[in-house]
């Protein structure tokens, strides 16, 4: 397999952050004009192709990265070397975070899933902004409790949930950004990764989540076509996780 290209495009004409949709709901909603400003000066807007690598796991963290735009797979390897992925991020998200503040290399890879725009605010830059206000390093101290949240939830239902009911969940889940609807009435969801990936996000194994797809397909529930899901019936779908309050 060939290897990810590492070296992306500089984006054209980049988004002022005081213009930026995706700031309001970061961390960066917090900073006054002044700041922003700054913040305007110092980021490196940047346009990121499907498979390209934003920085990998081990590097040095010398920078972290707001993402205005696409889909990112955080992964990490496994004891066999494999990349597992772990979480996607969206527009308003912000990677490397963590290991910024734990003065660590970056603990995971971050490959870019849909094409997007993602912006580079070098470390320097990042505390310079933290010591003129801050309220920006409260913001992602509460982003850091709600990740830490999100991972025990995570687990709970990997260990309490059948995997039928946390695909369904998954399912739910990704239509709301990936979905629309048809001619016909059908939700189609375009999945933004293969099958290995969701097992793994789903903490199962391929097989099994092969053996699950066979069971919804049987029951009706949903269709499975490469990276496409049809969903016929949304009461349907949600029917299989409405008695667990999910």
């Amino acid at each position: 397999m060939a290897k990810p290209n590492r070296f992306p495009d500089s984006a054209p004409n980049p988004m002022s952050c005081f213009t930026c949709q995706s700031r309001k709901q970061a961390e960066w909603c917090v900073l006054y004009d002044d700041d922003i400003a700054l913040l305007d000066q110092v980021k490196v807007p940047k346009t990121y192709r499907p498979g390209q690598i934003i920085f990998a796991q081990g590097d040095p963290c010398k920078a972290i990265y707001c993402v205005e735009s696409g889909t990112i797979a955080l992964r990490k390897m496994d004891a066999d070397g494999n990349s597992v992925l772990v979480r996607l991020a969206h527009a308003g998200q912000t990677l490397g975070y963590r290991s910024y503040f734990g003065q660590k290399e970056y603990e995971a890879s971050a490959e870019v899933l849909e094409p997007g725009t993602v912006c580079l605010i070098e470390a320097s830059a990042l505390r310079g902004l933290l010591e003129q206000n801050p309220s920006l390093g409260l913001r992602f101290l509460e982003h850091m409790a709600q990740d830490l949240a999100h991972a025990e939830e995570t687990i709970l239902h990997n260990v309490s949930l059948p995997v039928r009911i946390r695909l369904v969940h998954l399912l739910l889940t990704l239509k709301d950004r990936f979905g629309n609807v048809d001619g016909e009435g059908n939700i189609i969801i375009s999945l933004p990764m293969g099958r290995r990936d969701i097992a793994a996000l789903l903490g199962t194994r391929p097989e099994t989540l092969a053996r699950t797809i066979h069971a919804l397909e049987t029951d009706e529930i949903a269709r499975f076509s490469g990276r496409q899901v049809m969903i016929p019936d949304l009461d349907n779908l949600l029917d299989e996780i409405e008695p667990l309050g999910i």
